[in-house]
């Protein structure tokens, strides 16, 4: 399985087969006669901690975020197999892919401006005058 570049992983990942587990089975809902008849569900796992395809460092970050350890996803929404076993991969490239993905950096706190302030307050008034003005009219 191919996870593409993105943050934390400018290089991409490469993920091999036998480190991903697959299951399959009978997928609920409709969807016609072959859904019911054929093993179309995909069920995808990878257990982090002893995956090859990462770093030390990357399965920190992974794992910070994962602390269970073991990333599952599913896949039932189209009829065929083969279609859901690339849903669930792409699913699963994504995951990853924010997982890796560094820590925003930190907010740095901001105060409104005067005018900001002011322009609030002033449309609060306005609006409020507004409002008053929508009572009955009396002599």
């Amino acid at each position: 399985m191919r996870v593409p570049p993105g943050p934390g992983i400018p290089e991409g990942l490469v993920v091999a087969d036998a480190d991903l587990v697959e299951r399959f089975s009978r997928s609920p809902g409709p969807g016609g006669q072959s859904v019911n008849t054929s093993d179309s569900r995909v069920e995808l796992e990878l257990d982090l901690r002893t995956t090859r395809a990462l770093t030390e460092e990357q399965r920190r970050r992974v794992l910070r975020r994962w602390p269970g350890g073991v990333i599952a996803v599913a896949a039932s929404e189209h009829r065929s197999q083969l279609r859901n076993r690339a849903a669930a991969r792409e699913r699963l490239a994504d995951l990853l892919r924010t997982a890796l993905a560094p820590p925003p950096p930190p907010r740095r706190p901001t105060k409104p401006s005067r005018g900001s302030r002011e322009r609030r307050l002033k449309a609060k008034k306005e609006r409020g005058h507004l409002k008053a003005m929508r009572g009955r009219v009396t002599d």
